[in-house]
């Protein structure tokens, strides 16, 4: 092999090591967040934890098993291309893909709901009432929704690997875009774990 020449090995570490580098990104973007939240929090103690009584545990508890399963079957569908089962892991990744939608669909009627009734940013309930919740409400949204959109992107990079376990590119020798996806399903999952106890359990 020429000095030129790169094995398939090599290739699929440096992708993996490029994720972990974007994933790192990720972790201070959603980490910077958080920051900004314990700020606020330590200022508006009494209204943030207002603010977490008038969400619904129950929503937030149910997407947050909603995710854990998809992630374990993100990991069970590695497993399964790993073992050159390519049924389990296309099921694997329809069910994983389910999970994130119904995820989705839980939080369009949490946030319905929560306009329906003027607690949004802004509103005239929130001006009306006190400083910290308006704020609590703000990142609430701002947090939320952002890690909505990393949902999306997750499920759309797992819908790419599931095509290509569909047409045989991803085989037991060569699955490293199916395990970047699952890391990255991994992390979004990760953050929400994050996001539930601050937004939903606060006390």
């Amino acid at each position: 092999m020429s000095l030129h020449q790169t094995s398939p090995h090599d290739d699929e570490t440096g992708k993996k090591l490029g994720m972990w580098l974007f994933l790192y990104t990720e972790i201070i973007l959603f980490g910077g967040l958080f920051v900004l939240y314990a700020v606020y929090l330590t200022v508006h103690t009494e209204d943030f934890v207002e603010g977490g009584k008038q969400l619904d545990r129950l929503f937030g508890l149910a997407n947050t098993v909603i995710l854990l399963i998809s992630s374990f079957a993100v990991a069970a569908s590695i497993t399964a291309v790993q073992k050159s089962q390519k049924g389990v892991a296309l099921g694997s990744l329809a069910a994983s893909l389910l999970c994130g939608l119904i995820f989705l669909i839980n939080k369009y009627f949490e946030w319905g709901h929560k306009f329906e009734i003027g607690l949004y940013p802004n509103s005239e309930r929130l001006l009306d009432g006190p400083t910290g919740q308006n704020i609590f409400f703000g990142l609430y949204y701002v947090i939320t929704g952002l890690h909505g959109i990393h949902i999306v992107i997750g499920m759309t990079v797992l819908a790419v690997a599931m095509a290509y376990v569909q047409a045989g590119k991803i085989t037991p020798t060569r699955f490293a875009l199916l395990e970047n996806a699952g890391l990255y399903w991994h992390l979004v999952d990760l953050i929400w774990i994050f996001i539930f106890p601050l937004f939903y359990l606060i006390i």
